[in-house]
Formats: C-alpha cells, structure tokens, sequence
C-alpha cells in the first residue's frame, strides 16, 4: 500500500499437506527442523493461534505440545512454549531459536533419549496460503475501525501476524496504514498488543479501542 491508499482488507484459505518427515526423538525433531521449510515452521507455530482462535492455550506451538505429550519432556516442552514468538521478525530466526532450545537441553540430558510410542510420532506439515480480497475498504481511520469489527479473524491473522513474520515486515499492515495516514500514537500501540497472549476477538477489540480512543481524544 502507498501513502494514501485506501486499506484494503484481505483473507486467505490454507492448503496442508504432510512433508512426509517425521521424528520419533528430539535428534530426528532438529534433523528435520534445518531441512523443512519456513511455510512449515510457521505452521506449526501457528496453525493452534488461527485454528483455536477462541481459546489461550499452555503449550503455544506444536512443538512444545509433542515434546510434553509424547516424550514427556516437561522442562523442554515448558521451555518450547515460553519462545516469544513476537521477538522475531522472520521465520529464520525463529527456526534458529527452536533449534537452539532443543539442542542446549540435549546438552544437558546427555544419555539415551526418549522414543516416542509408536503413532505418536511429529509429522511435519507444511502450509500453502492463497490470498484473496474480501470487498471490505477502508478509506480513512472511522471507516476501518467499523471495517474492522465486520472482517473474519483469519483476515485480522493474516494482516496482523502473518504480514508481520512471515512476510518478514516489520510491522503488521495495521501499524503500516495508520502510520501512513498519519495516526502514530494509533499505529504504535496497535504494534504492541501481542497477539499470542489474547484470542483474536480480543485483538480485534485491542485494535478498534486503540483506533477509536485516539480519534476521541483529537474531536
């Protein structure tokens, strides 16, 4: 989007297919982690956040909820999930940062590793997105806080979370347009509500109320 374009809300339907890996141990688990690709990190870092949009959850990724319930790893499950997903800005650190929690813990643990039972095993899954226009435009920030109330939380997730890290931008597209119709103090603190610590429908409420209480105090 340019300065002064209206926003133009967008969804997306997900395409999952299975990589064909999977992993039985945490060794087979970082083998596979440098081997798939981003769209799969990204998936099972987030599919739970956009699958499960109404619930908050102890174990934010599938990463951390295999390590607990199929190698009863507590302390490594515990440490997978306190991974602060809004800290990176590509998947590529992220991946770094996976890695590196498993790998520090095996140092750790040295000795025979847990097996998972069999049919418990991690398959990787990989995600392709399709993006399309949901007719929904905003032309100025009342139109987009009323816009944003009639819009699906996938939309909201794609523009807000999957723009941001995925996409490798530095900001979600909200913050982006707002900044650019010069509405700062909306833009930054939309950019720090962290999505991972509320569902959807309360961060769409967070983006309205931060919206609407900056145009309050400007009437």
């Amino acid at each position: 989007m340019e300065h002064g374009d209206p926003f133009v809300f967008c969804t997306e339907r997900r395409l999952v297919a299975l990589t064909g890996l999977k992993a039985r141990t945490l060794a087979e688990l970082v083998t596979h982690l440098y081997q798939v690709s981003g769209s799969s990190v990204f998936y099972h870092t987030h599919q739970q956040f956009l699958s499960h949009h109404f619930e908050r959850h102890n174990f934010t990724n599938d990463f951390s909820r295999w390590v607990s319930r199929a190698l009863l790893e507590e302390r490594l499950a515990e440490r997978l999930a306190a991974i602060d997903l809004l800290a990176f800005t590509t998947i590529r650190q992220l991946r770094e940062e996976i890695v590196r929690v498993i790998e520090s813990h095996l140092r750790e643990s040295p000795g025979p590793q847990r097996e998972c039972p069999p049919g418990d095993e991690f398959h990787f899954c990989k995600s392709k997105s399709f993006i399309m226009r949901t007719g929904i435009v905003a032309h100025n920030t009342e139109e987009f806080a009323t816009a944003l109330q009639r819009v699906s939380n996938v939309s909201v997730f794609f523009h807000f979370v999957e723009a941001r890290l995925r996409l490798e931008r530095p900001t979600n597209d909200f913050s982006a347009w707002l900044q650019g119709a010069g509405e700062e103090e909306a833009a930054a603190a939309i950019d720090a509500l962290n999505p991972y610590l509320m569902t959807l429908d309360e961060l769409k409420n967070e983006i309205v109320r931060a919206v609407r209480r900056r145009r309050r105090r400007q009437a």
